[in-house]
C-alpha cells in the first residue's frame, strides 16, 4: 500500500511498501477514492498536535469505498460510498452517552475504542484506510467523492451554526472565508434562513467569493481595522444594535474579540476557529455580562451531523466546487502541501486522488 508518513514531525515521506490493512471487528476498509489538507495537517506535521505517536500516517477529511468489513458491522456493506468524520468515542463515557463523542473522557486510549482518525489513529492519506464503522457516513447517490471529502468540514460548519441556535429571519456574521466559514455562509442563508450575511475576513479574493455564494455584504478587516464593527453594524441598519448570530471561523485573536463586539444584547456568539492553544482573548468582561450574551464553543462534528450536513450538499443547499484545488497524487503529496499553504490557485483544500 502507498501512503503518505510522517516518520518524524517536520519530516515527509512517501511510502509504497505498507501492508494494507485488516479491519477489526467494528470497522471497515475503506478504499480512499479522495482526501484533502486542511491547517490541522499542517500542526500535525509540525508535531504541534498532543497524541499523534510517529510514524503517523495523517488525513481527517477523506471518502471512499468500502472493501471488507470487520466482525458486526451492521449498517454498512461491501460497496457502500462512504465520507469520513474524525471523531469516533468510546462509546462508554458520560459525554459518549450525550452523543458528544469529539468530547471522549477516554481520549486516544485506543483499547476502550476511541479513536482520531488522522490524528491518534492512521488516517486517510493512502491508497486505504481501516476505521470504526462509526466513523462512516453514507454518500447520497448525486455527490462525487470529491463532496464526499468535506463530509468532516460540513458537519463542522452545520454543528456550529446550531450552537448558536440560528434561527429564521437572523442577521448573521461570518468571521473567517475559509472553506468552513464559505460553507458556513451557505447554511445560514440557505438551509437556515437568515435574513442578511455579513462575511469578515482578511483576503479581498476569498470575499469575492462568499459573495457569489451568497453573502449580502462582505467586509475586509485589515482595511477596516478601526471600525469593522461599526462598519457591519451600518450594513444592518441597526447602528449600536448589532447581529443576532455570530460565528467565528478565523482562529485568530483579533476575530474573537470582533465577535463578541459584533453581536446585539443577547445575542449568540460561536468561537470554532481556534483548536489548538495559545490565543488569548482579552475583552472587558461586561461587554459579556451586561450584553447579556451567549458564548459557545464549538468542536468538530458530534451527534452524527455530518448525515445532515450531506443532505444539505445532496439538495444543492452548500456547494464545495468552488472550494476545490488542485489534482494531486499521493506521490504529489509535497507539492500540494506547498499548494495548500501559499494558496496558490486560490486552493481552500487540495484534492488528492490515491
Amino acid at each position: 500500500m502507498k501512503a503518505v508518513v510522517y516518520p518524524k514531525p517536520d519530516v515527509i515521506t512517501v511510502r509504497d511498501d505498507l501492508p494494507v490493512p485488516r479491519p477489526k471487528p467494528g470497522e471497515a476498509l475503506v478504499k480512499i477514492k479522495s482526501s484533502t489538507i486542511c491547517g490541522t495537517d499542517l500542526k500535525i506535521l509540525g508535531g504541534k498536535f498532543p497524541g499523534v505517536k510517529y510514524p503517523h500516517i495523517p488525513g481527517h477529511e477523506w471518502s471512499g469505498e468500502i472493501v471488507e468489513l470487520g466482525q458486526n458491522v451492521l449498517r454498512l456493506k461491501v460497496g457502500d460510498r462512504v465520507g469520513e468524520e474524525p471523531h469516533v468515542g468510546c462509546g462508554s463515557c458520560q459525554r459518549c452517552l450525550e452523543g458528544l463523542y469529539n468530547l471522549c473522557l477516554n481520549y486516544g486510549k485506543l483499547e476502550s475504542g476511541h479513536q482520531h482518525i488522522g490524528f491518534t489513529v492512521n488516517g486517510g492519506l493512502a491508497e486505504y484506510c481501516a476505521c470504526s464503522a462509526k466513523a462512516l457516513h453514507k454518500l447520497p447517490d448525486s455527490l462525487s467523492y470529491d463532496e464526499g471529502a468535506f463530509t468532516e468540514s460540513v458537519g463542522v460548519a452545520l454543528y456550529a451554526l446550531e450552537r448558536a441556535q440560528i434561527q429564521p429571519g437572523d442577521n448573521v456574521a461570518i468571521l473567517g472565508p475559509g472553506a468552513i466559514g464559505l460553507i458556513a455562509l451557505q447554511i445560514a442563508k440557505r438551509a437556515k434562513g437568515a435574513s442578511k450575511v455579513v462575511l469578515i475576513g482578511t483576503r479581498e479574493e476569498r470575499l469575492s467569493l462568499g459573495k457569489k455564494l451568497g453573502a449580502d455584504e462582505t467586509l475586509n478587516a485589515l482595511e477596516e481595522r478601526e471600525g469593522v464593527v461599526k462598519k457591519a453594524r451600518e450594513i444592518l441598519h441597526n447602528g449600536e444594535v448589532g447581529f443576532d448570530v455570530v460565528a467565528e471561523f478565523a482562529g485568530s485573536e483579533e476575530a474573537a474579540r470582533d465577535a463578541l463586539l459584533l453581536a446585539r444584547r443577547g445575542g449568540r456568539i460561536v468561537l470554532s476557529g481556534s483548536t489548538s492553544p495559545g490565543k488569548n482573548l482579552t475583552v472587558d468582561i461586561s461587554t459579556i455580562v451586561r450584553g447579556h450574551l451567549n458564548v459557545f464553543g464549538s468542536l468538530a462534528n458530534p451527534m452524527g451531523i455530518c448525515s445532515k450536513g450531506l443532505w444539505l450538499l445532496a439538495q444543492g443547499l452548500v456547494d464545495v466546487k468552488p472550494l476545490m484545488g488542485g489534482n494531486y497524487k499521493l506521490d504529489d503529496f509535497e507539492e500540494a502541501l506547498e499548494a495548500y499553504k501559499n494558496r496558490i490557485g486560490g486552493a481552500y483544500r487540495v484534492m488528492i486522488h490515491p
